[in-house]
């Protein structure tokens, strides 16, 4: 019995473990932390055995296989170590994709891939589809492909589970950006991070499709100098003729795929702004591929309400709009929705800095942004960054006190805008927690 050491006792991990066991392999589950309590829970469920607070190297060095959860970064000494030894490491996404014969659409990008993975997922539930959303959004990959059986899955893909693929491969990827994100992981060098991206497509092959933006010149330029097999489908804001492609004409969605023709309204989007336009044109593209009817996919996208954490609106006090945009863990992320304000805004920004170059968002700030309120545990690149164009930046140690904070700066018609360009850990779980933080410390307010 072939021995599988899981490293990381998360979702992923917990999930990956689960199949392990179904699949007859020999599990042992190490987490350096201590497990959550439903983890730990799950784990004694199965009967799987674990460690928790600690790895025990001698253990780990038994695997036969090891699964890797996303968040372990490669250049961890007990993982180079392992790695070194010719133990071989994966993610649990590939792990997974061993023992499913399902659809896979896999979607990455620093922005928007949350987005359409929701509006993929919405579109093939809406045409009666069995389909499941899984990755970095939902319940593990692995733990459905154990326990459930689906014909589809779409998965949201980081480059953390992309790092750790051999034989992934979608019929239908999704590229939808890359901008300089995670640069702390791939030691401060943006070109690593793209080839991380690009594994997405690195087992496409000539029956397979890579669905992209046209507009985001770091692709563009990826793609004129490497080869790809997949049959590659472009979606832009401008008008072109390609057999395959997706554009926008007349303010119409266009998506051509050879002779059939596909179009739709943009003012008929339920979710507004650019570059919720490019994740439509996305979206609706792998749908047309997937030969779901012209109709589905419009009312799909009329009825698509967004994602939570994303631009969400959560009403007013006072007249004051208050925006959770939790979901914005980069600079790229954070310009969208600083763009989309229309109100004088209190920005809350702030955690785990990944290498942000905030001057990108200087012009939007200047123009936007009436008072900061960080919330982070070091911002001195903050103030260092925007002191000179906004006159109140003030700290705040928790997010209760960074709603209040931000509440006091406000006048009538202005709005609070939660969108950190930041990752999270230093003081929530994950920009989940921080989101629902948010949204509690609003309640509280309104009493």
């Amino acid at each position: 019995m072939d021995k599988l050491i899981v490293i990381g006792g998360g979702e992923s991990g917990v999930g990956a473990a689960i199949l392990g066991k179904d699949k007859s392999y020999d599990v042992f589950l190490s987490d350096f932390s201590k497990l959550k309590p439903k983890f730990r829970a799950k784990l004694q469920k199965e009967d799987i055995d674990f460690e928790e607070e600690g790895h025990t190297v001698s253990r780990l060095q038994e695997a036969d296989l090891i699964v890797k959860s996303p968040g372990i970064s490669d250049d961890l000494e007990v993982i180079k170590n392992l790695r070194e030894s010719g133990i071989k490491i994966v993610s649990e996404i590939e792990f997974a994709s061993w023992f499913t014969g399902a659809n896979i659409i896999g979607i990455t990008g620093s922005n928007g891939k949350t987005t359409v993975t929701n509006m993929v997922y919405h579109i093939l539930k809406n045409a009666g589809l069995s389909v499941s959303m899984a990755g970095n959004v939902g319940f593990s990959f692995a733990e459905q492909v154990a326990r459930q059986s689906f014909h589809n899955y779409v998965l949201e893909l980081s480059s953390f589970q992309l790092d750790g693929v051999e034989d992934f491969r979608p019929h239908i990827a999704i590229l939808t950006s890359i901008t300089p994100d995670h640069l702390d992981r791939y030691h401060d060098n943006f070109q690593e991070y793209i080839q991380a991206k690009f594994k997405i497509t690195k087992n496409q092959t000539k029956d397979d499709f890579l669905i992209y933006n046209k507009d985001d010149k770091v692709i563009v330029n990826w793609l004129e100098k490497n080869t790809v097999k997949a049959q590659l489908i472009p979606f832009t804001k401008t008008t072109i003729i390609a057999d395959l492609s997706a554009f926008i004409e007349d303010n119409k969605i266009n998506i051509k795929l050879n002779r059939n023709l596909f179009t739709m309204s943009v003012n008929d989007l339920s979710v507004k702004g650019d570059h919720n336009t490019r994740n439509a044109m996305a979206a609706s593209t792998a749908a047309r591929l997937l030969k779901i009817r012209k109709q589905t996919i419009r009312e799909s996208m009329e009825s698509f309400q967004g994602v939570e954490h994303r631009l969400e609106q959560l009403g007013k006090i006072n007249k004051v709009a208050f925006i959770n945009d939790s979901k914005a863990t980069n600079i790229n992320a954070t310009f969208y929705a600083l763009d989309s304000m229309t109100a004088p805004t209190v920005w809350i920004v702030g955690g785990v800095d990944k290498g942000n170059v905030y001057e990108e968002l200087l012009p939007l700030v200047n123009e936007k942004v009436k008072a900061i309120v960080c919330l982070g545990i070091d911002n001195q690149k903050i103030y260092n960054s925007f002191s000179n164009c906004v006159d109140t930046i003030v700290e705040s140690s928790n997010m209760p006190d960074a709603v209040a904070k931000a509440y006091e700066l406000t006048e009538d018609n202005d709005a609070v805008l939660l969108s950190p360009a930041c990752a999270s850990f230093d003081l929530f779980e994950n920009y989940e927690d921080r989101g629902r933080q948010f949204k509690e410390a609003i309640q509280y307010l309104k009493k």
